[in-house]
C-alpha cells in the first residue's frame, strides 16, 4: 500500500480481508527450467527492443472527448494504444547483426547510400569520370556516396570497409587503361571488374542478396 512518498503509506492493511487479490508463485526464470506451457527447456538470449505497444485505455481520449458511437448509439470513448517503432534501434540492431572486423555490413534496404564512389589518383579523368557517373547513378534512384578526399587508396578502403556502404566501386587507373570500374560487395568482399554501363544492371542483379 506504498505511495512512493514519504509518510503517505497506509499501514494494517490485510490482502484478502480489506481488498480482492490474487496470489501468484514467482521466481525469476533460469536457464535449463522447464516453460509452463510445453515443458523444454527454457533458453536466455539478448534481444534489442525496436519497437513497443502500450495500452492507453481511455485516459487520454476522456480529456480530449474522443468518442465513438456504441451498438445503442451511445457516445462511448475510444480506447486508445500507442504503437512506436524506434529508427536508430532499428539501424542498431542491424549493425549488431551485420558487422565483421571492418566495421558496418549495412543491408541495402536500409543502407544510408547504396554505393560508396572512391577515387583512385589525381588525375582530373578520374574526378570527371567519377562526376558523371555519380550524377547517373543518381538519376537512377541510387544513393551515391563520393569519396573525392586527397588521401591514400589504403585510407579509403579502409573507411569504406568501416561505413559498410553494400557496393563499393573503385574508379582509377584501370578504367583508363581497360574501360573498367573495380565493384566490390561489402557482405562479401567479392571483388568484380565490370565496364561503367554494366554498374547498375550488376548492381540490381545483386540486391536481393545484399
Amino acid at each position: 500500500m506504498g505511495a512512493n512518498r514519504e509518510g503517505v503509506h497506509v499501514i494494517g492493511v490485510a490482502p484478502g480481508q480489506d481488498f480482492a487479490c490474487e496470489w501468484a508463485d514467482l521466481q525469476v526464470a533460469l536457464p535449463g527450467e522447464g516453460c509452463p506451457n510445453c515443458g523444454k527447456p527454457l533458453r536466455i538470449e539478448r534481444v534489442i527492443e525496436i519497437g513497443n505497444i502500450f495500452k492507453l485505455g481511455t485516459k487520454y481520449s476522456v480529456s480530449l472527448g474522443a468518442t465513438y458511437l456504441d451498438e445503442r448509439g451511445q457516445q462511448q470513448p475510444i480506447v486508445m494504444g500507442s504503437y512506436g517503432i524506434g529508427p536508430a534501434r532499428i539501424a542498431a540492431a542491424a549493425v549488431e547483426q551485420r558487422h565483421d572486423a571492418d566495421g558496418i555490413v549495412w543491408p541495402w534496404s536500409i543502407a544510408p547510400f547504396h554505393v560508396h564512389l572512391v577515387g583512385i589518383g589525381k588525375e582530373p579523368e578520374v574526378a570527371e569520370a567519377c562526376e558523371k557517373l555519380e550524377r547517373e547513378w543518381d538519376s537512377q534512384g541510387f544513393e551515391v556516396l563520393y569519396d573525392d578526399r586527397d588521401e591514400r587508396p589504403g585510407v579509403k578502403f579502409k573507411d569504406a570497409d568501416l561505413l559498410g556502404i553494400p557496393i563499393r566501386i573503385t574508379v582509377g587507373n584501370l578504367l583508363a587503361k581497360e574501360g573498367i570500374v573495380e565493384l566490390r560487395i561489402r557482405r562479401t568482399k567479392e571483388d568484380r571488374k565490370v565496364a561503367p554501363a554494366q554498374v547498375i544492371e550488376t548492381i540490381e542483379s545483386l540486391r536481393s542478396s545484399l
